[in-house]
Protein backbone atom coordinates (compact mmCIF):
# COMPACT_ATOMS: atom_id res chain seq x y z
CA UNK A 1 0.00 0.00 0.00
CA UNK A 2 2.85 1.93 0.21
CA UNK A 3 4.43 4.44 2.64
CA UNK A 4 0.94 5.77 4.03
CA UNK A 5 0.01 2.86 5.49
CA UNK A 6 -2.94 0.85 5.57
CA UNK A 7 -5.27 3.40 7.82
CA UNK A 8 -4.13 5.95 5.19
CA UNK A 9 -5.35 3.87 2.76
CA UNK A 10 -8.50 2.30 3.91
CA UNK A 11 -9.63 6.57 4.87
CA UNK A 12 -8.99 7.30 0.91
CA UNK A 13 -11.30 4.28 0.12
CA UNK A 14 -13.89 5.42 2.57
CA UNK A 15 -13.65 8.72 0.69
CA UNK A 16 -12.40 10.17 4.04
CA UNK A 17 -9.89 12.05 2.83
CA UNK A 18 -9.10 14.68 -0.22
CA UNK A 19 -9.02 13.02 -3.57
CA UNK A 20 -5.66 14.64 -4.24
CA UNK A 21 -3.95 12.47 -1.70
CA UNK A 22 -6.03 9.07 -2.62
CA UNK A 23 -4.53 9.74 -6.05
CA UNK A 24 -0.75 9.48 -4.34
CA UNK A 25 -2.10 6.84 -2.48
CA UNK A 26 -2.99 4.36 -4.79
CA UNK A 27 -0.27 5.43 -6.93
CA UNK A 28 -2.03 5.27 -9.88
CA UNK A 29 -3.90 6.98 -12.18
CA UNK A 30 -6.87 5.54 -14.59
CA UNK A 31 -8.48 6.75 -17.72
CA UNK A 32 -11.88 8.10 -18.46
CA UNK A 33 -13.68 8.04 -21.93
CA UNK A 34 -15.04 10.88 -23.39
CA UNK A 35 -18.54 9.20 -23.35
CA UNK A 36 -19.33 8.88 -20.34
CA UNK A 37 -22.80 9.80 -17.86
CA UNK A 38 -22.97 12.14 -15.90
CA UNK A 39 -21.00 14.32 -17.45
CA UNK A 40 -22.14 17.08 -20.08
CA UNK A 41 -19.16 19.16 -21.79
CA UNK A 42 -21.53 22.00 -23.26
CA UNK A 43 -22.16 23.17 -19.52
CA UNK A 44 -20.46 26.56 -18.00
CA UNK A 45 -19.60 25.98 -14.28
CA UNK A 46 -21.65 28.14 -12.32
CA UNK A 47 -18.83 30.52 -11.25
CA UNK A 48 -15.13 30.36 -9.76
CA UNK A 49 -16.29 30.28 -6.06
CA UNK A 50 -18.27 27.68 -3.72
CA UNK A 51 -21.76 28.58 -4.50
CA UNK A 52 -22.77 28.22 -1.00
CA UNK A 53 -19.71 29.10 0.57
CA UNK A 54 -20.14 32.73 -1.27
CA UNK A 55 -23.94 33.03 -0.22
CA UNK A 56 -23.10 32.11 3.34
CA UNK A 57 -20.03 34.31 3.35
CA UNK A 58 -18.01 31.56 4.09
CA UNK A 59 -14.63 29.89 2.83
CA UNK A 60 -12.90 27.25 0.95
CA UNK A 61 -9.86 25.02 0.40
CA UNK A 62 -9.98 23.69 -3.29
CA UNK A 63 -12.82 23.95 -5.76
CA UNK A 64 -14.49 20.95 -7.59
CA UNK A 65 -17.05 21.22 -10.65
CA UNK A 66 -19.90 19.07 -11.22
CA UNK A 67 -18.96 17.41 -14.62
CA UNK A 68 -22.79 17.22 -15.03
CA UNK A 69 -23.95 20.35 -14.22
CA UNK A 70 -21.10 22.74 -13.92
CA UNK A 71 -21.79 23.39 -10.16
CA UNK A 72 -18.52 24.61 -8.57
CA UNK A 73 -18.71 23.46 -4.57
CA UNK A 74 -15.53 23.00 -1.65
CA UNK A 75 -13.59 20.24 -1.71
CA UNK A 76 -13.86 17.57 1.26
CA UNK A 77 -10.90 19.27 2.97
CA UNK A 78 -12.78 22.27 3.09
CA UNK A 79 -15.45 23.08 6.20
CA UNK A 80 -18.50 22.75 4.53
CA UNK A 81 -17.59 20.22 1.47
CA UNK A 82 -20.04 21.42 -0.25
CA UNK A 83 -19.09 19.32 -3.41
CA UNK A 84 -20.00 16.44 -2.06
CA UNK A 85 -23.27 17.31 -0.97
CA UNK A 86 -24.00 18.36 -4.24
CA UNK A 87 -23.30 15.17 -5.07
CA UNK A 88 -25.47 13.33 -2.37
CA UNK A 89 -28.37 15.52 -3.05
CA UNK A 90 -28.28 15.58 -7.21
CA UNK A 91 -26.97 12.13 -7.48
CA UNK A 92 -24.41 14.06 -10.30
CA UNK A 93 -21.48 11.69 -9.76
CA UNK A 94 -18.87 13.38 -11.43
CA UNK A 95 -16.41 16.31 -10.21
CA UNK A 96 -13.69 18.07 -11.82
CA UNK A 97 -11.25 19.65 -10.09
CA UNK A 98 -11.07 23.70 -10.74
CA UNK A 99 -7.65 24.01 -9.71
CA UNK A 100 -5.35 25.80 -11.87
CA UNK A 101 -3.17 22.94 -13.31
CA UNK A 102 -5.37 19.93 -12.14
CA UNK A 103 -7.33 18.47 -14.64
CA UNK A 104 -8.69 15.22 -13.11
CA UNK A 105 -11.80 13.99 -12.71
CA UNK A 106 -13.68 11.92 -9.24
CA UNK A 107 -16.45 9.39 -9.59
CA UNK A 108 -18.26 9.51 -6.07
CA UNK A 109 -20.19 6.26 -7.66
CA UNK A 110 -16.96 4.42 -7.80
CA UNK A 111 -14.01 6.41 -5.66
CA UNK A 112 -11.83 6.45 -8.91
CA UNK A 113 -10.12 9.25 -10.10
CA UNK A 114 -9.85 9.81 -13.53
CA UNK A 115 -6.73 11.42 -14.98
CA UNK A 116 -8.25 12.58 -18.05
CA UNK A 117 -11.29 13.26 -19.65
CA UNK A 118 -13.52 15.58 -22.26
CA UNK A 119 -12.56 19.28 -22.47
CA UNK A 120 -15.55 21.04 -20.35
CA UNK A 121 -17.09 24.36 -21.21
CA UNK A 122 -14.41 27.15 -19.95
CA UNK A 123 -13.13 28.47 -17.78
CA UNK A 124 -11.31 25.07 -16.79
CA UNK A 125 -10.27 26.77 -13.14
CA UNK A 126 -10.61 29.78 -11.25
CA UNK A 127 -8.54 32.47 -11.79
CA UNK A 128 -4.89 32.50 -10.92
CA UNK A 129 -5.00 35.26 -8.73
CA UNK A 130 -7.89 33.84 -6.24
CA UNK A 131 -6.24 33.07 -2.94
CA UNK A 132 -5.93 29.24 -1.75
CA UNK A 133 -7.56 29.33 0.76
CA UNK A 134 -10.15 31.77 -0.32
CA UNK A 135 -11.04 34.40 -0.36
CA UNK A 136 -8.62 35.66 1.74
CA UNK A 137 -10.28 38.37 3.86
CA UNK A 138 -12.79 35.20 4.67
CA UNK A 139 -10.03 32.81 5.97
CA UNK A 140 -9.57 32.84 9.51
CA UNK A 141 -6.30 33.29 10.62
CA UNK A 142 -6.53 29.69 12.30
CA UNK A 143 -8.07 27.62 9.23
CA UNK A 144 -5.83 24.84 9.04
CA UNK A 145 -8.23 23.86 12.37
CA UNK A 146 -11.36 24.24 10.02
CA UNK A 147 -10.33 21.85 7.51
CA UNK A 148 -11.16 17.89 7.50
Amino acid sequence: MGFYGTEVCEKARLGSIDQDTATYIYGRRTSMSQAIEGIDPTVPPSGTVCVECEAAQGWWLHLRRCAQCGHVGCCDTSPEQHASRHFADTGHPIIQSFEPGEDWFWDFRTKEMFSEGPNLAPPQHHPQTQTVPGPHERVPLDWQRHTH
